[in-house]
């Protein structure tokens, strides 16, 4: 039982930026999400709780787009930006199947519904299950990048040397945009960096 521990304690400190950027994320996309629907259920597409779910996970999972590749999982992109849309789309129709199919069994199945019930049943419970398959699909099928090959890794790299810091991943300082090599001539350089 304790090496069951140590080995799920070992994989939460290596995902752990990686789970706090994309909880930072989806907790945004859920806010997005959650005032979306409950605008349409209660205004204009108050007698469709179902395709009022799906449109409120589009709009939201456009910012998950963004906020998911440029940030969260910035480290893994591909240099192929359709194949990896393409599969982040799919993974969202996944999670909006998810998420829709909880406020069907709610609204159809139970019989409960109200705007309440269909809130929780869809943006409670089937938002966090949709979260959990979609930080896995998102992972291991749709940001597969190399994060050693990737240009963000070898400008940070470059960073790196530039400053003399030993952090890994190194991200790049305001110092290093600042600094541009050859402008100024040849007595140019980097601030903080130390002179020769």
């Amino acid at each position: 039982m304790i090496g069951l521990w140590d080995k799920a304690l070992g994989l939460v400190r290596a995902l752990w930026r990686e789970l706090a950027k994309f909880g930072a994320v989806g907790g945004v996309a859920f806010l997005i999400d959650s005032a979306v629907y409950l605008w349409l259920i209660t205004g204009p597409m108050d007698d469709s709780h179902v395709k009022a779910k799906a449109v409120a996970v589009a709009v939201a999972t456009v910012f998950a787009w963004i906020g998911n590749r440029y940030w969260t999982f910035r480290h893994k992109r591909t240099t192929t930006r359709t194949r990896e849309l393409l599969l982040f789309i799919l993974m969202n129709l996944i999670g909006l199947a998810i998420q829709s199919g909880c406020v069907f069994f709610s609204y159809y199945i139970l019989g409960l519904q109200s705007a309440q019930a269909s809130f929780i049943s869809g943006s409670i419970v089937g938002m966090g299950v949709a979260m959990c398959f979609r930080f896995v699909a998102y992972k291991y099928w749709v940001f597969t990048g190399d994060p050693q090959s990737t240009p963000t890794r070898s400008a940070a790299a470059e960073s790196a040397a530039r400053t003399g810091s030993a952090e890994s991943p190194h991200l790049i300082a305001d110092a290093d945009i600042l600094y541009h090599p050859g402008a100024g001539g040849e007595d140019a350089q980097a601030p903080g960096r130390p002179r020769d």
